[in-house]
């Protein structure tokens, strides 16, 4: 279940971010990404609560149950990962894709086990 996330629910063709969603969502119902669901655009609280999803009507099957988050840039991306582990506690894991090969992209405060999972998640994928 993968959610991409963009400030805003609705495309807006002023907002890229909720443009290249709607397309990646499109791309996954035709086929052309295969293997998961994909939704968005959806802001963060509709991506990982189903309630807050209901509370703002949005119909959506991976609402509370995404098991990636895809942020549509590289500074919102490092902040979601950071509160993620440093406010939350979370142990995560962080690659760039769309190179010939997975980027490994940590911060140098990460704990060794955030390091190791973002080293065995590029092996994995690769």
């Amino acid at each position: 279940m993968v959610g991409i996330l963009a400030a805003i629910e609705k495309i807006n063709p002023k907002m890229k971010a909720t443009v290249h969603a709607a397309k990646l969502k499109e791309m996954n119902k035709t086929g052309q990404l295969r293997n998961c669901t994909i939704d968005g655009p959806l802001a963060l609280d509709n991506a990982v609560s189903r309630l807050a999803a209901r509370h703002k009507g949005i119909d959506s099957d991976i609402a509370g149950n995404v098991d990636i988050l895809v942020t549509p840039d590289i500074n919102s991306g490092n902040i979601l990962y950071k509160s993620l582990n440093f406010l939350g506690g979370a142990v995560s894991a962080a690659l760039v894709l769309g190179a010939s090969v997975p980027v490994i992209l940590t911060s140098r405060a990460d704990s060794d086990q955030s390091k190791f999972m973002s080293i065995v998640f590029a092996v994995a994928i690769k």
